[in-house]
């Protein structure tokens, strides 16, 4: 059940900045299981606006408030054996499109942001989306 702000005045409000979303994101990393954050490895997360024009271009976006959250690296199955000047693992959230989604539903900014920062980090275990959806529907 979504959950509503009844006690100020938004005259005065502005939207969440990159490092609030930021914020909310570390605090649902830490909220975690500690298990699953170490296996998580090391992880750079990132915090951006929009994604960038080469994404939008190579995922074939019709718009850059289509993604929500991207993840960038070496899946977990396949890093036994890092390639020379391989960066770290990284986790993009897009600021943007996470508050466009985020007025059009009944959830929690936190809640969002917590649910686009650990389907990311399920493509870091090499997880596709078909199968983040399967396992999201099981868990209900």
């Amino acid at each position: 059940m979504a959950r509503h702000d009844q006690t100020g005045d938004w005259t005065r409000r502005h939207a969440p900045s990159l490092d609030e979303i930021e914020s909310l994101a570390q605090d649902a990393y830490a909220a975690l299981p500690e298990d699953f954050r170490r296996l998580s490895g090391e992880i750079r997360l990132i915090v951006a606006d929009f994604p960038e024009d080469e994404v939008v271009e190579a995922m074939e976006l019709e718009s850059p408030f289509d993604l929500l959250g991207l993840f960038e690296g070496r899946p977990v199955g396949e890093a036994d054996i890092p390639a020379t000047g391989e960066l770290t693992n990284r986790i993009h959230l897009y600021r943007r499109p996470i508050l466009d989604y985020w007025a059009e539903h009944e959830e929690a900014l936190g809640d969002l942001v917590s649910h686009v920062l650990i389907h990311e980090i399920g493509h870091h275990f090499g997880l596709s989306d078909e199968d983040m959806e399967r396992i999201e529907v099981s868990a209900v």
